[in-house]
């Protein structure tokens, strides 16, 4: 019996540290990768998700994030200036850009690679991904070719409209939107919302508002990928100059 007992423990011992060998290595091998095309780290992070929270979701949680931050440019710009907040979004998207072209070779640059990482859809793998740059750019690029309010109106859409409206659309789910790509209506809707919302309380016009809005959510669900970044500034912006006769 006491025969039995040691060999069931042998065999215990054994199995865990084989475990351990192996996570060991997995580990290595996403080390050496790199993030995006590690899918013992990607099954890791899974495994500590809260309970009712996908993959797909977590990863538009972070990445909406990321575009929420976006609305500070305006509040930037009004406490140093265009040209500071401008510097400071170029140096931003070249760091970027930099940590990214340096973890498509294998190497890892602290916190920038990680959050891509935990950001990148499964589209983005072993790819360069660029939602961030073109983020920056829109921004820069509402700054650079509107007058105050319409591009901070453009950055608030951008930051709000695009950012609420994927993750309500995921949370909520509903009836998708033809020749979207899969949008859905209670999504746009929010962007609809969002970008109201703001406006109104930039402008004091519910009827100007709501053209913006309108402008905006319909931009918002053209199926353009990452360009979207570029297009909703854009759009809203030259919308609201026009509207707001800047």
């Amino acid at each position: 019996m006491q025969s039995d007992s040691r060999s069931t423990s042998a065999v215990v011992t054994s199995d865990f540290v084989s475990g351990i060998e192996t996570a060991t290595l997995r580990v290595a091998t996403a080390s050496d990768v790199g993030f995006l095309s590690s899918s013992p780290i990607r099954d890791f992070e899974v495994a500590r998700l809260p309970v009712g929270v996908t993959p797909e979701l977590r990863t538009e949680l972070v990445r909406k994030t990321i575009h929420l931050l976006i609305a500070l440019t305006p509040s930037l710009a009004l406490l140093t200036g265009i040209g500071f907040t401008l510097a400071v979004l170029g140096a931003g998207t070249l760091l970027y850009a930099y940590a990214e072209s340096l973890r498509l070779t294998g190497r890892q640059v602290a916190v920038i690679s990680y959050i891509t990482f935990i950001a990148a859809r499964d589209r983005d793998r072993g790819h360069f991904v660029l939602g961030p740059v073109t983020l920056g750019v829109g921004a820069m690029l509402a700054l650079m070719l509107y007058p105050e309010p319409a591009a901070f109106i453009a950055i608030y859409a951008l930051a709000f409209g695009d950012g609420l409206s994927s993750v309500v659309g995921k949370m909520a789910g509903g009836p998708r939107i033809p020749f979207t790509n899969g949008k859905t209506f209670t999504g746009s809707t929010a962007c609809f919302l969002a970008v109201y919302f703001v406006t109104f309380a930039m402008i004091g016009s519910p009827r100007e508002a709501a053209m913006i809005a309108a402008g905006a959510t319909l931009l918002e669900m053209i199926p353009t990928r990452d360009l979207d970044n570029l297009l909703l500034p854009i759009g809203v912006g030259l919308l609201a100059n026009q509207i707001l006769g800047l």
